[in-house]
């Protein structure tokens, strides 16, 4: 009765564009899969402010809230009851979560876990209690955002000095075993081969391991956005993509855990908590029953180049 009402009380709070496009069409959707990889938003807190941040995050943000021990633990034991292969932190900043050491230590007693980070003080100043994951029983990885491989162009969205300390904190990590690899951005018409080429050389004379995976965005807009992107319709869906590479698409096999007005609510992937109609419910269960709207204007950034957030 408890997962019924709660699909009654979506089915009530959606509009028509979930379900239609602007010219009355069928609405493109993808219907999950299972779970594999389960995400946490820490919090929308982060040390620095970039104008560009699809999160809208900033020092002192509340719009998400940022996540305690308490919250967390009981999605990471109803994940692994649904079969979890990894578990994913993204922010904001995680490291400005007090218990987040604790939580990374409890989730990769578990399963493997990926941390997404600025790379900067925020994680700096925490660098010795990663120690104790160097051990885990799974290990533990991070993506550190590097917008750019020129200094200016990575400082003038995130603030001077913001290159050589993400340097810094890629430096240290890796200089205690850590896999790291790197989140960019994506120019339009970019040559992805010299562009990452470029990085590698800039990892070579800086000193650091060049043997990383990138991991390539386009411009995603801050929240509440509407975005320029077309109405993906079903009929877009079977035409441009098979069975197979819908699968491909995040919210088929993962979900992401946000803390929101002081609740822990599941929602359908990374890029689309700034509109409640994604909110899916309180459980892993209940969302996982539901299927996803290609509505949102970053459904269309998966749906053209194959976006992800996940290196599953």
């Amino acid at each position: 009765m408890k997962r019924l009402l709660g699909e009654v009380e979506m089915e009530r709070i959606r509009s028509k564009d979930w379900y239609e496009t602007a010219d009355g069409s069928r609405r493109g959707y993808i219907e999950p899969a299972g779970l594999k990889e389960l995400w946490f938003h820490t919090g929308t807190a982060c040390n620095l402010s970039c104008d560009f941040c699809l999160e809208g995050s900033g020092p002192g943000d509340q719009r998400l809230g940022l996540v305690k021990f308490a919250d967390v633990e009981p999605f990471i034991h109803e994940a692994l009851g649904l079969g979890v292969e990894q578990f994913s932190f993204t922010g904001g900043e995680p490291f400005l979560a007090k218990d987040f050491v604790k939580i990374l230590h409890f989730a990769s007693a578990h399963k493997p876990c990926l941390v997404l980070t600025n790379g900067t003080e925020a994680l700096q100043k925490r660098i010795d209690q990663l120690d104790l994951l160097r051990d885990a029983p799974n290990p533990v990885s991070f993506r550190v955002s590097l917008d750019s491989p020129v200094e200016v162009e990575h400082d003038e969205g995130r603030g001077e000095g913001s290159f050589l300390s993400a340097l810094d904190g890629i430096r240290m990590l890796q200089s205690r075993g850590f896999q790291v690899s790197i989140a960019r951005h994506m120019q339009p018409d970019e040559d992805k081969g010299s562009v990452e080429s470029a990085y590698c050389e800039l990892f070579r004379e800086q000193g650091i391991s060049h043997d990383v995976t990138f991991v390539a965005f386009p411009d995603f807009l801050p929240p509440g956005s509407n975005g320029s992107g077309p109405d993906i319709s079903t009929n877009c869906m079977t035409q441009y993509h098979t069975e197979e590479s819908r699968a491909s698409f995040m919210c088929a096999f993962s979900k992401m855990v946000v803390k929101q007005d002081g609740r822990m609510r599941v929602y359908a992937c990374t890029l689309v908590d700034d509109d409640r109609e994604y909110d899916l419910g309180g459980t892993m269960r209940e969302a996982l029953g539901a299927r996803i709207s290609m509505k949102h204007h970053r459904c269309f950034s998966c749906f053209k180049y194959g976006s992800s957030c996940s290196e599953m």
